[in-house]
């Protein structure tokens, strides 16, 4: 039970990796704060986590035996996550962690030259803005408390180039970024950031993943396929689970990450070793 006694917030909490690491953090006995969007955005294209979805991940996570909070959530917009984070200070009195993971695939697929600057736009808000918001919002209250730990869910994309995905890969650089440089401002106060770069995720119907199927069918991958063509370029020859990426987020919350900041782990099975 690495997290007894601690709350932690949890954006993007819908599906895939967001309902991953909810549960992991429930079943090591956190109290939780889950935000989602809780609808689709113009210009993403495909659908994005529902208000249902979002309530099942709560369900799943109450039946840990924890407390459970959702609501609604843009990233995009700071009185938003003023409005979130205020709800949990209120129930719970603090936040102890926070796991950004709200994010978009799509708009991608595309050169440089081909992305106008709506989609442009729209992925560095979310992606990476998304991020900064909800830091500089818990960012005061932690520091004043002297703890906190913040983990960004980054990507191998924040590491390497992908052809057609120009604005995802600037995002999650800049990600990776933001999270060195919080991690320096925040230390003096006891305060941790650290990011979580995962390879290719397998869509596991349990936690209603789609994030690769998007990442494929922008390369015009067929469905069929896409999970042998992303395991093809995995030194270990398997996909990455939901699991795997929701433990590494539990250590890092945990104290027994206490001297761990600023530091970049990839759950990626090698790919970004060669």
């Amino acid at each position: 039970m690495r997290l007894r006694g601690k709350t932690v917030l949890v954006t993007g909490a819908a599906r895939g990796l967001g309902r991953a690491t909810a549960a992991a953090c429930a079943a090591e006995g956190a109290d939780l704060l889950l935000l989602d969007l809780c609808g689709d955005l113009p210009g993403v294209p495909y659908p994005l986590g529902t208000r249902a979805q979002l309530e099942h991940t709560a369900k799943l996570c109450r039946a840990e035996g924890g407390t459970v909070l959702t609501a609604r959530c843009d990233v995009r917009e700071l009185s938003s996550v003023e409005a979130a984070v205020e709800l949990a200070e209120d129930r719970f009195g603090r936040i102890d962690g926070v796991v950004n993971n709200a994010g978009i695939a799509s708009p991608s697929g595309k050169p440089v030259h081909g992305i106008d600057e709506d989609e442009w736009s729209l992925m560095i808000d979310v992606d990476l803005s998304g991020a900064w918001r909800v830091i500089r919002t818990v960012g005061r209250a932690m520091s004043a408390r002297r703890s906190g730990s913040i983990v960004n869910i980054a990507s191998t994309a924040g590491l390497v180039g992908y052809r057609h995905f120009a604005g995802y890969v600037a995002a999650k650089h800049g990600l990776i970024g933001l999270t060195k440089a919080a991690a320096l401002d925040y230390a003096p106060a006891k305060v941790r950031v650290n990011a979580v770069c995962p390879g290719s995720v397998r869509d596991d119907p349990a936690v209603e993943g789609r994030m690769l199927a998007e990442i494929a069918r922008a390369l015009e991958v067929p469905v069929s396929e896409h999970e042998q063509t992303f395991v093809t370029a995995q030194p270990m020859n398997a996909l990455i689970e939901p699991g795997d990426v929701a433990d590494t987020v539990v250590h890092l919350l945990s104290d027994g990450s206490r001297q761990v900041t600023g530091s970049v782990l990839t759950v990626d099975g090698g790919f970004t070793a060669r």
